[in-house]
């Protein structure tokens, strides 16, 4: 279950942890004591429950299998496996980070995920 795990962040905490060289969580994931990610099929629904109509944030696109056992799929929104991290996020698992923007009708705009 190690493909493509992605993260929505604000741009402004994404440059905090380029400073800090690791991404530690957004205070949801500090409060929780694990990091949350998507799946591909996922993210859309995640975005559109907690990131409603917010601009300025990042689609971040991680390698699921280089975050080994601290990795964890676990029950969430209905019964569906989430990917958690438990412990910071290093830099150097990221694919790539790309802008997602508010479209006119005010829902979020996808760039093409992997698999």
């Amino acid at each position: 279950m190690n493909a493509t795990i992605y993260k929505i962040v604000p741009a402004l905490l994404w440059q905090e942890a380029r400073r800090a060289g690791q991404f530690t969580g957004a205070p949801v994931d500090l409060a929780d004591g694990f990091i949350h990610f998507s799946t591909g099929d996922q993210v859309a629904e995640t975005a559109a429950r907690h990131f409603e109509g917010q601009d300025g944030l990042l689609l971040i696109a991680i390698d699921g299998a280089a975050l080994g056992d601290k990795l964890v799929y676990e029950p969430s929104r209905g019964g569906a496996l989430f990917p958690h991290l438990y412990g910071p996020l290093p830099l150097d698992a990221v694919i790539w980070e790309k802008p997602l923007p508010l479209s006119a009708d005010g829902l979020h705009v996808f760039p093409e995920l992997l698999p």
